[in-house]
């Protein structure tokens, strides 16, 4: 083989390679994923199960309106009584002794006014006996009229038609003006009150219809808005909902909770 040809091919070729290096097309950039558009945040109330807890329809706490020992309740506690039924009796012996003496002295006031105007017809008083007299009266009166206000506290009607919830002092006790007695309950509907997201207004409506589960029962019951709040929290972005049980159940109390099963409709 000659030599001498062999050596400048493999120069000329030695020398190709830095050039094609150069001319070699740069590597393409990887292409970057697109960014997804970001999530918008649920409200905290959307976020987790809306629960409720149902309450009576009215509720109250009868209180002594005046000092006086209780001498009998006739309905305990659980039991369900009428409107008008008398729920609290106190002794109030010496309050009808203290009517009795302001309705003698005004027994004896219009006896002396009475006199007093006869004599006046005979110009045998004064006129200043005469009104004293008169006035005499109208004290009596007053004292009769809050006699008998005092001896109208001395018994509680119920306000409404429902049940005993707790019975705070027994019978034979003591009670203190202003003292409570019984706590009670309108049971015969009951209310639901819960957290909503504040986006639902827009197809939340009243007599809109649900369903409710109860915990202590295991079951499903409607429901029904009755009403809306009167404004949204703007920290949660929720507004308060108040709603009925749509029948009646006979297993159902005040003071149970459940969840409520409410699913906004499809955008």
């Amino acid at each position: 083989m000659n030599t001498r040809r062999v050596v400048p091919v493999l120069a000329m070729l030695l020398a190709s390679f830095p050039l094609a290096a150069q001319q070699a097309p740069a590597p393409l950039p990887l292409a970057k994923p697109a960014a997804r558009p970001p999530v918008a945040a649920k409200p905290a109330a959307e976020q987790r199960e809306i629960r409720a807890q149902l309450a009576p329809k009215r509720y109250t706490t009868l209180a002594a309106e005046i000092g006086a020992k209780i001498s009998r309740i006739p309905v305990q506690e659980g039991a369900a009584f009428k409107a008008g039924q008398t729920l609290i009796t106190f002794d109030c012996s010496l309050q009808a002794a203290q009517l009795n003496r302001a309705r003698a002295a005004q027994s004896a006031a219009d006896k002396a006014y009475s006199s007093n105007r006869r004599l006046a017809e005979l110009n045998s008083v004064g006129k200043l006996e005469l009104d004293t007299s008169e006035a005499e009266v109208r004290k009596a009166k007053a004292d009769v009229a809050a006699g008998m206000a005092v001896l109208g506290k001395c018994s509680i009607a119920a306000p409404f038609s429902g049940r005993v919830a707790e019975q705070k002092l027994r019978e034979q006790q003591f009670a203190q003006a202003g003292q409570a007695v019984l706590d009670i309950i309108d049971d015969s509907v009951l209310e639901l009150a819960f957290l909503v997201p504040s986006r639902w207004l827009v197809w939340m409506k009243p007599d809109s219809t649900f369903q409710v589960r109860i915990d202590e029962t295991g079951k499903t019951y409607p429901a029904r808005i009755q009403r809306l709040g009167a404004r949204v929290d703007p920290v949660s972005q929720s507004i308060k909902v108040n709603a009925v049980i749509d029948g009646k159940f006979a297993e159902l109390m005040a003071g149970m909770s459940g969840k409520v099963l409410m699913v906004p409709p499809a955008n």
